[in-house]
């Protein structure tokens, strides 16, 4: 990709503020005095809202004419826009949330602020690529800084376990997805993904290569959703990271991951539509039924959230079966209710964390009701629309998912029926937490005071949500407008 002017900056505005961003809070992170780290949490959202305003000087530009930089290695358009806003959105959101968690353990990790912007630079570069070589860097330096932050606590032995179980696989994932990668560069003679698409497309027969190929591509997607039977890090990951890098990674990565979903396999690879369709179903079909049961057995809240995201991960796929527009526009609207309703989960469990107690486990939101009213109606909020119970805008996500691959036909509509039988089944969990607050006598009477700043942001996190279960069709709409459906 050559530089020959300012102008040809422009396309990758929000990558360069954002990168310059991160560098120098990287430097200033080993120059600060401690009395005045405290500016590491402000500069970084003011970072966050420095390169969503780059993005959006031509966001609605990008939406309507898709910009391509010079040798296709970046793509600039509305759907990478829509998903880049709700990365730095969600990011924002999550970095509130944590500083109230450090400061209530009195620890201080600049290098969290720093990875975690480095991260979601990873992720645009991820959801705007257009070449084999881009998806790799992006997903790698996005992999790179997550590994690192769930192992950030060097005094914490559980975390720093998980973080080398979840390298260890996260490496082998990589090296599937970059074999599968190097096969298509020798069908197709190009990493460009619009002249792999061109070759591809024709082919006459499917070949063994062929398929090889997108088995291993298909795997290396999987991992990064933590689909079934590739989700062996998810719950270990979850339970085992401080709750602000697990909500981080249980939110904002999910968003990336669709973008490179939809990058490799409905924009790149369309003419292999019938077989990743096929073995689509089938990791949709497992995540939904082991997440859904397996949550049921949880005893520990992230533990449970972990499987939870397991199920969605279903769903997701679901919406990425269909490959069309309308699929797509369903999948990229599901991906941001589920990033923002996840982050107000763990945003609940951030503010209730104190003196040593993670409340991370179920029993500790007993009659949580009598002790914070407003905690537990946010949490009810949270917890109703992730089952998705009508009207809250979980189910309208998942049923825009369901309504999309009723389209298909025949064959699909049976799992269309099993989705739907086991989001029933999910429900059980959920409501088993609303109980526990309602119902249950709390085991003791401290009083629950979260700091402002966090009790605002979760407020605001929440309620958005329940206007959005009411009043749903402005988010739908872009999701639908950036595919060309509006």
């Amino acid at each position: 990709m050559m530089i020959q002017s300012f102008a040809d900056l422009r396309p990758i505005a929000p990558e360069v503020v954002l990168l310059v961003s991160a560098l120098g809070l990287m430097m200033l992170d080993a120059f600060i005095d401690a009395r005045r780290r405290g500016w590491m949490h402000v500069l970084s959202i003011i970072a966050l809202f420095a390169t969503a305003f780059a993005l959006s000087i031509d966001l609605g530009f990008y939406s309507a004419n898709p910009f391509a930089s010079s040798s296709n290695m970046l793509v600039r358009d509305g759907f990478g826009d829509v998903l880049k806003f709700f990365i730095l959105l969600t990011t924002a959101i999550v970095l509130v949330y944590g500083r109230h968690y450090f400061d209530r353990k009195q620890q201080y990790f600049g290098n969290f602020y720093v990875l975690i912007l480095f991260a979601v630079l990873g992720m645009m570069i991820l959801v705007s690529a257009g070449n084999l070589v881009t998806i790799y860097l992006g997903l790698e330096l996005m992999a790179l800084a997550t590994y690192a932050l769930v192992a950030l606590d060097r005094d914490n032995g559980v975390a720093s376990e998980v973080a080398m179980k979840y390298f260890v696989l996260g490496a082998i994932a990589s090296g599937m997805l970059l074999y599968g990668m190097s096969i298509l560069y020798g069908l197709s003679g190009s990493l460009d993904l619009i002249v792999i698409n061109q070759a591809v497309s024709n082919f006459q027969v499917v070949d063994g290569n062929t398929t090889i190929a997108l088995c291993f591509v298909v795997i290396g997607i999987a991992f990064k959703f933590g689909a079934v039977p590739f989700h062996m890090w998810m719950p270990d990951v979850y339970e085992g990271s401080p709750t602000p890098m697990t909500a981080f990674i249980a939110a904002v990565p999910k968003i990336a991951a669709v973008g490179m979903a939809v990058r490799l396999l409905p924009q790149g690879l369309p003419g292999l539509l019938p077989v990743w369709q096929e073995v689509l179903g089938f990791l949709a079909l497992g995540s939904l039924i082991l997440g859904n049961l397996a949550a049921i057995a949880q005893y520990n809240l992230k533990r449970m959230l972990a499987y939870s995201t397991i199920s969605h991960v279903g769903f997701m796929f679901l919406g990425l079966i269909q490959g069309g527009a309308v699929g797509l526009s369903a999948l990229t609207f599901y991906v941001i209710v589920y990033a923002l309703t996840t982050a107000a989960a763990f945003g609940v469990i951030v503010s209730l964390a104190r003196d040593g107690l993670e409340f991370d486990r179920i029993d500790d939101y007993k009659g949580l009701n009598q002790r914070n009213p407003w905690l537990a109606l946010l949490m009810l909020i949270v917890m109703a629309s992730l089952a998705g119970i009508p009207p809250l805008i979980g189910f309208w996500a998942k049923f825009q998912v369901l309504a999309a691959l009723v389209s298909l036909g025949a064959i699909w509509k049976s799992l269309v029926v099993v989705a739907a039988v086991f989001a029933v089944i999910g429900a059980y969990y959920y409501l088993r937490v609303i109980k526990v607050m309602y119902f249950d006598a709390p085991e003791n009477d401290a009083e629950i005071t979260p700091a402002r700043d966090v009790r605002w942001i979760l407020s605001l996190n929440v309620l958005t949500l329940a206007v959005l279960g009411v009043y749903a069709e402005p988010l739908l709409g872009i999701c639908r407008t950036v595919f060309g459906l509006e």
